[in-house]
């Protein structure tokens, strides 16, 4: 994979805009048909594994409904036409996370930046790619199938036994840390002495590691990038 360019400008508005438009209207079809809600990244973009034939994703500032009798799309607007698209309801509780953004006006429009949008489809298609690799990795205890969260808008898998589990993921940004960034986030840190005085567990507001994407070196892979600081710090959790 080419290194990542540095985010957009409009980054952040379009991250809160498609947070709301993935956890409020796309993850609730799937989860309706299946029971499910975890999406996964996309061709330029993320959407939902294919289900019952279907498969719903966004692209840019477009967002695509795959049927067996065929494919539409459109323009993303509101949350209120994005679910009129996709023959639902706006659904505020059921892929909801307690760092989700509020849905906000369903009606008023995203605002979504094509060029943005489509960086944010590099970084999830990097962090799965990175993430599957880690998984595979034999010190990779118990290992979790790679998800992106609707709730948390970050992909990420789950990995350690019942005393060293932690939480790898690729925020695209957040209050904490308004840059995407790499993590591991330690479960139970007071059962395995970490020290929180170590400067390689830097997280801000979690017991664990970050690494921020400007932070990356920027001549390399950033999936290589992404694999190694996982598996460092999965090291050094033990």
């Amino acid at each position: 994979m080419q290194p990542l360019t540095p985010p957009p400008a409009n980054l952040i508005p379009t991250r809160i805009a498609l947070h709301r438009l993935a956890t409020y209207v796309i993850a609730p079809v799937r989860h309706a048909a299946t029971g499910r809600f975890g999406l996964r990244a996309a061709p330029n973009g993320f959407g939902t594994p294919e289900f019952d034939g279907r498969r719903i994703r966004v692209e840019g500032a477009t967002i695509i409904d795959e049927r067996p009798d065929g494919t539409r799309q459109a323009s993303i607007t509101s949350l209120s036409a994005a679910a009129s698209f996709l023959e639902t309801e706006i659904d505020a509780e059921t892929a909801a996370e307690h760092d989700s953004p509020a849905v906000g006006d369903v009606d008023a429009d995203l605002g979504i930046d094509a060029a943005a949008s489509l960086w944010l489809g590099d970084w999830f298609s990097m962090a799965f790619d990175a993430l599957a690799q880690v998984r595979a990795d034999e010190a990779s205890v118990d290992g979790s199938e790679p998800q992106l969260w609707p709730g948390h808008f970050d992909p990420a898998i789950e990995v350690g036994d019942e005393d060293h589990r932690g939480s790898y993921g690729a925020s695209p940004g957040d209050d904490g840390i308004d840059e995407p960034y790499l993590y591991l986030s330690i479960w139970w840190p007071d059962r395995v002495g970490v020290d929180t005085a170590d400067p390689a567990w830097n997280a801000p507001s979690f017991v664990g590691s970050v690494l921020k994407v400007s932070d990356f070196p920027a001549d390399e892979d950033p999936v290589s990038v992404a694999v190694n600081f996982w598996r460092a710090s999965r090291d050094r959790l033990g």
